[in-house]
């Protein structure tokens, strides 16, 4: 791990984690994940674990400054948005980073993002803009055998595409007060998908300022649960309706709906 002087200082800013641990993969990605933070930010991280019982894993295998709750949830249909809105509120930063667990994106990147909302230039910043890369499971294991990104820059040709043409999910840093003022997350999207490009929509409607820092981002591959994909056939055209209604609203009218959230 890199000494403590060469991180960057990134103390204005909380990591924001939420996890359900369906399978080893995710278990490890996460682990990883933490793992590249902690080596090059000086940084808060949260992590939010939900489950139908606490096994106490995560506790062992996470380092003690990082900030561990767990969350007793029944339900298999995971509600990320619900859980990161309680993240979201418990935070007091003034920066955060609103991080899947599997997500990985080059520092310099990371380092333009936090520069953008520190001059007040931008409120909500995705620290990438040029694709997401799956790192493909081969890639994964010698990723983790290195802990070298430059592994990843350098075999981005081998890696699959995500979402394209224009992927947005898997993390932003945002203000945090500019989050909380627009809405945070829209908890009716329940369950995986989606919520990604509304909430971006609707930065775009009430006239916040987003922006995108050129580059990758790469994304741990793992096996994919209920919790990582649409979980019945009919989610998608439902979700999909829901982004269209409030893609077509006024500021005025957006303001509104997120009165009523």
């Amino acid at each position: 791990m890199e000494s403590r002087e060469t991180k960057l200082n990134f103390k204005d800013v909380t990591f924001l984690i939420r996890i359900r641990v369906d399978s080893m993969d995710r278990l490890e990605n996460l682990l990883m994940v933490v793992d590249y933070m902690r080596s090059h930010f000086d940084t808060h991280i949260d992590v939010m674990e939900t489950a139908k019982h606490n096994n106490h894993i995560l506790e062992k295998l996470l380092q003690e400054e990082i900030t561990l709750t767990f969350e007793e949830d029944y339900d298999p249909i995971y509600h990320y948005t619900k859980y990161m809105n309680q993240m979201v509120k418990k935070c007091d930063t003034k920066f955060i980073a609103v991080w899947e667990a599997d997500v990985i994106v080059p520092i310099q990147q990371m380092a333009q993002s936090i520069s953008l909302l520190r001059k007040d230039e931008a409120d909500f910043v995705s620290p990438y803009k040029e694709k997401a890369f799956d790192t493909t499971h081969i890639l994964r294991e010698l990723y983790f055998k290195t802990q070298d990104i430059n592994l990843l820059q350098e075999n981005k040709g081998k890696m699959i595409e995500m979402y394209s043409p224009n992927p947005v999910g898997g993390g932003f840093l945002a203000n945090r007060e500019k989050y909380i003022e627009a809405g945070m997350e829209n908890e009716k999207f329940y369950g995986w998908g989606r919520e990604d490009g509304e909430r971006i929509n609707r930065w775009k409607i009430l006239g916040y300022r987003y922006k995108r820092v050129n580059g990758p981002l790469f994304h741990l591959t793992h096996e994919r649960g209920i919790n990582s994909q649409f979980h019945s056939p009919k989610q998608d055209d439902i979700k999909a309706s829901k982004v269209f209604r409030l893609y077509a609203m006024s500021k005025e009218e957006m303001v509104e709906e997120i009165e009523g959230w």
